[in-house]
């Protein structure tokens, strides 16, 4: 008879600091995987902790807490298959903790091992939070010799190396890796290549759900020897499957199993930021929100991306109008909230605006006019939606785009006032082909309708913050291709000015640009979090000095 391995593979979503609760779900996991007949289960890196767990991890209570909460689930699952699961281990006689990885059978730990390569560029800091683990070698589950390179362990061979020539027969990898663009295709190039290297079948486990900034979008795999893809688990889902393993003349293989095609490009950005708003806000306590709802693209898209997170019941729009607010505007917020299903509320800011120029007017005089008033109109309706926020318990959700972020075109304490901002990291450009892509597709996964939810002509209509006579965005910014194109080459590439002239830029526009950047370093310091859609986001990506006298001199 075929010797042969069961291993469910639970990608699930921990919430940081749910100690109890996460274990519940580690228990419901090891429970289904008895009931199929499993010999493991097997739970992603620092799962019973959450992840990443940044300074809670330098305390100690809380690192002792999980482990008393380990020791109970480890008794608790004695009679069943063997359980896998991350969390963090401080021994006494370490100034830091370890990220270390349990396994535990018939109701004890059989193996702990410790990560050893510590990541520490883009958001990972683990050099500041944990102590680099010695390489571990295989441990036996059943009839398997298994090997545990935990996520960063598995980018290079060393550890992979060692654990194939010291008798692993499986590698497991369990990961905490977070979403970015293109982020699938660098992960099956490494594992890949360690597959290549040993011989040997890897089976890549990764978290799912939201944590503050960012995403963790599960798409676990299984590749058998020299990179042959058997299983694909979907992303940003929580999912248990069981992996069967045969043992074989050429070693353990994986049989086949479903391959789920994976979200790229509009639709694994829109996936990550309803998954990214839904975990911030119900992790935090909260189910509902509440938005300004200009008849912009830029609401328009925050309003349906809180709509397919949280449901559409949920969601409450307020229009905030001016005498500057044109009649398309109220006609298109009117239309997004009505063919997503929110509530619309309008509330004018004309009297309270004339109230506050009144107030002011003694200090004003002999002035002129300025941005100084533009603001106030956008700070009068931060103060109403922020009263809102208070009064009713939901969160006020900010809908500026990168490209406004990196400008500074926003006003602080006004349209930035809010708790979560899904669009942070999604220039203006990007975010059309989003709407766009929303209009086009539907999934089970949204809460709200399916078809055109946001009224063609908002997405083509020219950008216009309304806060003066005929005001358009161009007014004050270049064209937004020209704009972000810039923007990308100075934030996400950090290409000089020389450069991004060379590139066919006028020299005068990117300096100008240049210039907004450092000078709204400041107001980025101060907004709220949003979800991390690429390698530099701002906040842990990408930090400058708020105060800056630096600029290229070319």
């Amino acid at each position: 008879m075929t010797e042969t391995f069961r291993l469910t593979l639970a990608q699930l979503n921990p919430a940081m600091g749910d100690l109890e609760g996460n274990a519940a779900m580690a228990r419901d996991a090891w429970q289904a995987a008895r009931d199929a007949g499993a010999d493991m289960v097997a739970l992603p890196e620092m799962f019973l902790t959450g992840y990443q767990p940044q300074d809670l991890i330098r305390k100690p209570a809380f690192v002792a807490h999980a482990r008393a909460v380990l020791d109970t689930l480890v008794a608790d699952c004695a009679d069943g298959p063997a359980i896998g699961l991350g969390l963090a281990h401080w021994p006494a006689e370490e100034e830091k903790p370890f990220n270390s990885y349990v396994v535990a059978h018939g109701g004890k730990v059989v193996a702990e091992i410790h990560k050893h390569h510590l990541p520490n560029y883009k958001v990972f800091d683990e050099k500041r939070y944990f102590t680099s683990g010695d390489i571990s070698g295989p441990y036996t589950v059943g009839p398997v010799r298994l090997g545990t390179p935990i996520c960063e362990d598995a980018w290079f061979d060393d550890v992979t190396e060692t654990l194939a020539e010291t008798g692993a027969e499986i590698l497991l990898v369990p990961n905490g890796s977070p979403y970015f663009r293109g982020k699938q295709d660098v992960r099956y190039g490494h594992m890949v290549a360690r597959t290549i290297e040993t011989g040997l079948p890897l089976v890549y486990l990764n978290l799912v759900g939201g944590q503050d900034d960012q995403i963790f979008d599960g798409a676990s795999f299984v590749l058998n020897p020299h990179g042959k893809l058997t299983h694909h688990l979907p992303a940003f889902q929580e999912t248990l499957v069981h992996i069967d393993f045969d043992r074989t003349d050429d070693g353990w293989l994986a049989r086949d199993g479903e391959r789920v095609s994976q979200p790229e490009g509009p639709g694994a950005d829109y996936a990550a930021m309803v998954i990214a708003l839904r975990d911030y806000m119900t992790k935090a306590g909260f189910d509902r929100a509440i938005l300004g709802l200009s008849g912009g693209v830029d609401s328009a898209i925050v309003a349906a991306i809180a709509a397919d997170a949280l449901g559409p019941q949920n969601v409450h729009c307020i229009m905030l109008p001016s005498e500057y607010t044109s009649e398309h505007s109220l006609e298109d917020a009117r239309g997004v909230a009505e063919r997503l299903g929110c509530k619309l509320d309008t509330l004018p800011i004309a009297g309270s605006r004339a109230a506050v120029t009144e107030t002011l007017a003694p200090l004003f005089a002999g002035t002129t006019p300025d941005l100084t008033e533009e603001n106030i109109q956008s700070r009068l309706r931060g103060l109403l939606l922020m009263a809102m926020s208070n009064k009713f318990g939901a969160m006020l959700l900010t809908t500026g785009n990168k490209s406004e972020v990196a400008v500074g075109y926003s006003t602080i304490y006004g349209d930035m006032s809010g708790g979560y901002n899904p669009v942070k990291d999604l220039y203006k450009t990007d975010l059309f082909d989003v709407c766009r892509w929303r209009n086009a597709n539907t999934f089970d996964w949204f809460k709200g309708p399916d078809g055109e939810v946001m009224p063609q002509r908002v997405i083509d209509k020219p950008p216009s913050a309304e806060l003066r006579d005929d005001q358009k965005d161009e007014d004050s910014l270049p064209p937004y291709p020209v704009l972000d194109d810039i923007l990308k080459r100075l934030i996400d590439e950090e290409q000089s000015v020389p450069e991004v002239v060379a590139a066919g830029h006028d020299r005068d526009v990117v300096k100008h640009v240049e210039r907004l950047i450092y000078l709204s370093e400041y107001k980025r310091f101060q907004s709220a979090p949003g979800a991390r859609l690429s390698q530099r986001a701002f906040w842990l990506d990408r930090r400058y000095p708020i105060v800056n006298r630096w600029r290229d001199p070319d």
